[in-house]
């Protein structure tokens, strides 16, 4: 796989206008047929994507672990998740572009759909979420009175269904029932995991204490806040030593470590390896 200095960064494929409409929706084919049906590993920073196939197939590649697509199936990609498809000619089906913000205003943290829009996934296609889809598709295709509130309840029932079948695919009770506290937490490890903050910044900002935040963290995953935080650290790390050429150094800086040296022994001990190994591995030389 060839790699760049950078994980590139759209908002569709290719493009870096921002998103002119209260949605986007094509076919699969309308921008996979401009490359060749295949679209190399890319991220969207506001941006969260489903992905419906009717036909045809491929492969999927999320943050470094490749899926087959068998269709009927259904894809999540969250926003900021490193993503990849090499779909098979005359694929069918339709991408769903939704703006963050835009589930971030309708959606209740609490209720817990929006945890499980946050989980990449690749699914058997749920009933009912085709017919869906085709109305969005349809919706969006046309210029009627009120299209922009129908496409609102549209995509509100399209994401819905989604999260529904992906919660129905995991034993993850403790994640649709995470507390508010959890949610807010969640989004600042999202916000400053590069930053090293300790774990003490994170409670205060939430005015709970370290042991309570550690607390609501066990309830909802099994694992302490500060595993969390480094958690995230390392899932960036794994993606760039396998998207980007920048070497463990580099990386080190990118994610906060003032010493190199440290980055390698913390990421050691979370995957097993040093960085130089897990790229080796990678790519086949170790």
């Amino acid at each position: 796989m060839q790699r760049s200095a950078r994980i590139d960064s759209y908002n569709l494929f290719g493009e870096t206008a921002e998103l002119a409409d209260v949605l986007h929706v094509e076919t699969i084919r309308a921008r996979s047929e401009l490359h060749d049906w295949e679209l190399r590993p890319h991220r969207h920073a506001r941006l969260h994507q489903l992905l419906i196939l009717t036909g045809g197939g491929g492969a999927a590649d999320i943050d470094g672990i490749s899926h087959a697509l068998a269709p009927p199936c259904l894809i999540n990609v969250p926003r900021g998740v490193v993503h990849g498809f090499r779909f098979g000619k005359g694929t069918t089906g339709w991408v769903i572009t939704l703006a963050s913000d835009f589930l971030d205003q309708n959606l209740i943290p609490g209720e817990g759909v929006r945890a499980m829009l946050d989980l990449p996934a690749v699914l058997q296609l749920p009933e009912g979420l085709q017919d869906l889809a085709e109305q969005l598709f349809g919706e969006y295709g046309r210029r009627d009175f009120g299209r922009a509130q129908m496409l609102r309840g549209l995509a509100l029932s399209v994401t819905s269904a989604a999260a529904r079948a992906i919660a129905a695919d995991q034993d993850a009770a403790s994640q649709s029932s995470a507390s508010p506290l959890f949610t807010r937490f969640e989004a600042l490890v999202e916000r400053d995991f590069r930053l090293r903050r300790p774990l003490a910044e994170y409670a205060d900002e939430l005015a709970v204490s370290p042991t309570h935040l550690n607390r609501i963290a066990q309830q909802a995953t099994g694992q302490a806040a500060s595993a969390l935080v480094n958690a995230r650290v390392l899932r960036e790390a794994r993606r760039l030593l396998i998207y980007t050429n920048l070497t463990a150094a580099q990386i080190a800086y990118e994610l906060g470590f003032n010493d190199p040296a440290h980055f390698s022994r913390v990421f050691a001990k979370g995957t097993g390896m040093p960085p130089r190994k897990f790229r080796q591995q990678l790519a086949g030389t170790a």
